[in-house]
This record gives C-alpha cells, sequence and structure tokens, in this order.
C-alpha cells in the first residue's frame, strides 16, 4: 500500500452525487491494491485525546440535519480490528502521543460518505479515529508520522476533512465559478505541499492568504497535516484531484507516499 491520502468530503450529500470528483473517488479506489484495513481520521469527531475507534459493527452517525431522508438511511456497518487498534495505541505510546480505545462511537459521515464511495462493498477492517483540534500543527503532522510504518503493513491512512471549508460561506446555488479568495488559498496550501514546506504550512494561519475565511475552525484542515505527515519518510505529495463545489468549498484528493 505504502501511501496515505487526504479526501475531502464535503456536503453530506456527496456519497449519492455523480460529478468529477466522487467519479474520481471510485475509480482511484480501484487502482490500489485492497488493503488489510483503513485507519481513516474525521474531522467530525473532535476530542481532547487520540481517539481510536474499537466498535463492532459501529453504529451510523447521522451528524447534520436538514438533509433529504435518504441520507439518514445510509448504512456501512464496517467493524473495526480490536488487534490493530491496540497496535496503533502501542504505537502512539511509544511517539510520545497519549491516546485511548473507544469502544462506544459510532462511524460519522466524515468517514461513511468517503468510504462508501470508495470501499462501497464493506469488507475490510475500519479504525476510526478523532482529531484533537487543540494541538499545534506540528503535532498533528506527527500524528501522522508516527503511524507511517502502518502503510508497509497494507494498511491505507485516510485522514478525511477539507482545505477550504466554511458553511456559513456556501451557496449552494453557485455552479460554475470559484470565489477568489478560496482558489488562492487552496493554490498556496497545494504549493506549499509540493515544495514539502512544512515551516509554512505549520505557520499557514498567518502566512497564507485568506486563512480564517478558508479556515474559520481548524478541524477539517487538520487532517491534511496528518495525511501529509504520514508521508514524512519520502516527502512526496501530489494533487490528484482538486475541484470546488457551490463557490468555495473545496474538493481535494491528495497522496502522500
Amino acid at each position: 500500500m505504502n501511501q496515505s491520502i487526504f479526501v475531502a468530503h464535503g456536503a453530506p450529500t456527496l456519497v449519492f452525487e455523480n460529478n468529477k470528483y466522487t467519479e474520481y473517488l471510485k475509480q482511484y479506489a480501484k487502482t490500489i491494491n485492497k488493503p488489510k484495513a483503513i485507519i481513516i481520521f474525521s474531522a467530525h469527531w473532535e476530542s481532547d485525546i487520540q481517539l481510536i475507534g474499537a466498535m463492532k459493527p459501529y453504529d451510523m452517525i447521522y451528524d447534520f440535519y436538514g438533509f433529504p431522508r435518504e441520507l439518514y438511511e445510509v448504512t456501512y456497518p464496517a467493524s473495526s480490528d480490536s488487534i490493530l487498534a491496540k497496535k496503533i495505541q502501542s504505537i502512539l505510546t511509544q511517539n510520545n502521543i497519549d491516546s485511548k480505545l473507544d469502544f462506544s462511537r459510532g462511524i460519522d459521515h466524515g468517514a461513511w460518505s468517503v468510504l462508501k464511495l470508495m470501499f462501497p462493498d464493506i469488507d475490510i477492517p475500519v479504525i476510526t479515529m478523532s482529531v484533537n483540534p487543540n494541538l499545534p500543527n506540528k503535532s498533528q503532522y506527527e500524528i501522522g508520522k508516527a503511524l507511517a510504518p502502518l502503510k508497509d503493513e497494507d494498511i491505507l491512512i485516510i485522514a478525511s476533512g477539507g482545505i477550504v471549508h466554511n458553511l456559513g460561506m456556501v451557496d449552494f446555488y453557485k455552479e460554475n465559478t470559484i470565489d477568489s479568495w478560496a482558489l488562492d488559498f487552496n493554490n498556496w496550501i497545494k504549493k506549499a505541499i509540493e515544495e514539502w514546506d512544512t515551516d509554512k504550512l505549520f505557520k499557514y494561519e498567518s502566512l497564507s492568504p485568506s486563512a480564517s475565511l478558508a479556515v474559520p475552525r481548524n478541524e477539517h484542515f487538520i487532517p491534511l497535516l496528518i495525511a501529509m505527515g504520514a508521508g514524512d519518510h519520502s516527502k512526496d505529495g501530489e494533487s490528484l484531484i482538486s475541484t470546488f463545489q457551490y463557490g468555495n468549498l473545496a474538493l481535494d484528493l491528495f497522496r502522500f507516499s
């Protein structure tokens, strides 16, 4: 496997959409070897300590409101793997990262929407992972870096969030134009990744254009840093697809070798 990926999950309706981005996710999953397990960080699971999902099977979490009924009928009954969950905890402990196993929390749409598009057969163990918005950006990167050796065991690391994710600014009626501030921020981030300039990325809040608009809260941006950290050994990041919805909602897929 030997890769980690950052995947934007956009709006909850993404799971039912048929567009360039969703089609790419589906096809990309077919181009890689079937992983033995998937570790997925979701921007929608926030915690003050790193939590590791260990539920069998996961209950469904519909963490949104006001959407069509069909969204609340989606199921993705994946199960964790207790041996891998404990191994992840051990690795994090060895790297001085506090963590706990969580046996009660289900799977939220930041995880299941992406997984249902990419791995619809639900035949791969899934370890859900939380994000801690209170950690410095470098520490987010270090979490991914700590878990990187698992890639060599055919375990796919997915981090699900959004580079530009400001739901207060989206316009659901805007189809074919991109807000300039969103594009400028996204391009700045992509350039920093291509150059592997972590010094700039860790200070994106003060250095990048329109950061406060693009990232009003950091929980959706954190997964990008985790996925990138898992690619620290080769320092090779590639933007596979980058599009926008609703004027400024970024849909990106990054691969880190």
